[in-house]
């Protein structure tokens, strides 16, 4: 299990590289280039596992959050706590995230990104 920021000592241009690699797996995946959004994206339909199907604006989001979620479960941020009626998985915030600058929440969601590639 990962720990808080575990690629945090790690030099600029090796994270990178390491992004690159887990970023080119979606990309080889799905047959198209994917930016971060992308990736959450497919990250929450993946976990949801209802398959193929019509989301609305709204839906969509909530599959976002559920990535997210599933992301920062292994920092201690989110617990899973079941499925709802519906099918949706829910989380329970277990720590506030700390303030981050927007380039600092970019680079932990890639590195909680890469953690998953490498569960592939």
């Amino acid at each position: 299990m990962p720990t808080k920021h575990t690629f945090a000592a790690m030099n600029e241009q090796d994270f990178e590289q390491l992004w690159n690699g887990a970023q080119g797996k979606f990309e080889t995946k799905f047959g198209q280039p994917l930016d971060l959004q992308a990736i959450l994206f497919l990250i929450g339909i993946n976990e949801l596992g209802q398959g193929p199907r019509k989301l609305s604006k709204d839906q969509k989001i909530d599959v976002i959050h559920i990535a997210v979620c599933h992301l920062l479960q292994p920092y201690g941020y989110y617990e899973y706590t079941g499925l709802d009626k519906d099918g949706w998985p829910h989380y329970k915030r277990n720590e506030r995230l700390p303030k981050l600058m927007a380039q600092d929440q970019e680079h932990l969601m890639k590195e909680a990104i890469i953690n998953y590639s490498s569960e592939w």
